[in-house]
């Protein structure tokens, strides 16, 4: 199999069929979603393919038969049959509504000028003048329009962090969508895309009638690549790159379909520097995020092995949604199963791939500490300190970096949560690397702090913390004590490793790793 070009940026279907771009073909399925329904909803995280997809379908309407030959949809679709298409695209820094309204004018005005259409310039809003398009499309083409709205949340989530200016950019666009069903006998097919599934209160009539296919098994590959993908299509990309590293680094992403995908943007990245670097990550740091997680006094710790109510994920309302909702549709998380409840359906989260984990985890780091840089350094040199049972220089290296920590959430935490504070400092640095860590981990008796299994041994920290060094050998005696009361290591005793039982003390009063004791089991 030949090379071909790469499509890094490319979001225009036609540049990448004439170019000879790699091309993954998803017409198979949207052939299905064609021939099934009429008024669609997609979400997907950035950089995930949604605007190449509403490209596809913009060209297919259109009838541009020779984009697609060789396709799969080619010998299926009539040809003869020409859609106009009003697509509506809110990429950008878009971010009140005066500025939503001249971004629609403007498309709808060239949208005019294309089709000759004789409308009312005097209407001057973008909701009536919207109508007007798909009434006069109708007549003058004399088929229904296809309407593709991509990015339909960017003005929302621009302003995010100011909820008048976001339920304000809302109400300018719940206008605009309503047309969408008051117009629905001008219109053929609507395709919608955005990252947040909003409820569809929010955007009051104008999306309640679109089917939300995000979790729709059949349709989970409509976006991103899957492991068959990369070993067919993007073959000869693979010489000289470690299989398996792929799929650790970017594997992973799942919408209860049977397979896990790729970011399409990591992987044309690797392809093209051959580098594993944090490709998506790096083109959108999570700030809003981070500060939210701060805000709440969410631990990095909390995001591990969450179970949460369906419901609580897939209907996003300002003023009313959960940290795991943004950090799911945003695509720092992804369903790890789902369970189905009595009459509850849960959703089991995690990181998707150690792309997202490392960085995610580094960067929430460094937003609260100031030194998250430092922070993943050390969590090498923790990691390779445990390997060699050098315990001094494990303990040394916490110290080090306790030495000038900010203490902005030691001030503002609960007294029974300093344990957590200092857990969570050392769950970021052991999550910026592949070390095998188990937080929290449930026993028969209670739950431990953390278990990490490495260069063939197993390593189970329990934290404690007291008042000052008075307390220092009584807490060392109580956090030993416990591992063994309470079995967290018995478990790991079948796997015929080392076990080493390591209780860590925190002083209250002196803001600092006080010692630690190391036991054999």
């Amino acid at each position: 199999m030949e090379r071909r070009t790469l499509p890094i940026g490319i979001q225009t279907f036609s540049i990448l069929r004439e170019e000879g771009c790699y091309y993954v073909d998803k017409t198979p399925l949207i052939r299905e979603l064609i021939r099934t329904g009429r008024h669609y909803f997609l979400s997907r995280p950035r950089r995930f393919g949604k605007s190449l997809l509403v490209d596809t379908l913009q060209e297919l309407f259109e009838g541009n038969e020779p984009l697609f030959q060789g396709l799969d949809i080619h010998p299926y679709w009539d040809w003869s049959v020409k859609h106009p298409v009003v697509r509506l695209s809110f990429g950008g820094d878009i971010d009140t509504p005066e500025e939503i309204q001249n971004h629609v004018l403007n498309q709808l005005y060239k949208i005019e000028q294309a089709y000759d259409l004789k409308t009312f310039p005097s209407v001057h809003s973008a909701a009536g003048r919207l109508e007007n398009v798909l009434y006069f499309l109708h007549q003058a083409t004399g088929q229904r329009a296809v309407v593709l709205v991509d990015e339909y949340d960017r003005p929302v989530l621009n302003v995010l962090e100011d909820r008048e200016k976001a339920r304000a950019n809302r109400n300018k666009l719940r206008n605009l969508y309503s047309i969408l069903k008051d117009a629905e006998k001008h219109i053929r097919f609507v395709f919608v895309t955005g990252i947040t599934m909003f409820s569809k209160t929010s955007f009051s009539s104008g999306l309640n009638n679109l089917t939300d296919i995000s979790l729709y098994p059949r349709y989970a590959t409509i976006c991103g690549y899957t492991d068959q993908d990369l070993d067919t299509v993007f073959a000869p990309e693979l010489e000289g790159l470690d299989r398996d590293k792929i799929r650790t680094w970017y594997n992973g992403y799942n919408w209860l379909g049977t397979e896990k995908l790729y970011n399409p943007h990591d992987i044309l990245h690797l392809f093209d520097v051959h580098e594993f670097r944090a490709y998506w990550f790096k083109s959108g740091v999570p700030g809003y995020l981070y500060r939210l997680l701060e805000d709440n006094q969410v631990s990095p710790m909390q995001l591990e092995n969450r179970v949460v109510d369906a419901d609580f994920v897939t209907n996003f309302e300002l003023g009313e949604f959960t940290h795991e909702a943004l950090l799911f549709q945003s695509g720092y998380l992804t369903i790890k199963k789902k369970e189905v409840r009595k009459d509850n359906i849960l959703y089991h989260l995690e990181y998707p791939n150690y792309e997202v984990q490392r960085s995610f985890n580094a960067g929430l780091a460094e937003h609260l500490t100031k030194r998250g840089k430092e922070v993943a350094v050390t969590g090498e040199d923790l990691i390779q300190a445990l390997g060699e049972n050098n315990f001094s220089a494990f303990m040394e290296k916490i110290q080090d970096l306790l030495s000038e920590f900010p203490h902005t959430w030691h001030d503002t935490a609960n007294p029974g949560d300093y344990e957590s504070w200092y857990a969570s400092l050392l769950h970021m640095c052991f999550r910026t690397t592949q070390v095998d860590l188990k937080a929290e981990e449930i026993t028969k008796h209670g739950r431990s702090d953390m278990v990490l299994l490495h260069e063939g041994q197993v390593f189970v920290l329990e934290l404690k913390m007291v008042e000052n060094k008075a307390g220092l050998e009584k807490g060392l005696d109580s956090a030993i004590a416990q591992i063994r009361e309470k079995g967290y290591a018995r478990k790991y005793r079948s796997r015929g490793e080392p076990i080493c039982l390591i209780g860590m003390v925190f002083g209250k009063k002196e803001r600092d790793l006080l010692d630690i004791r190391v036991e054999k089991f």
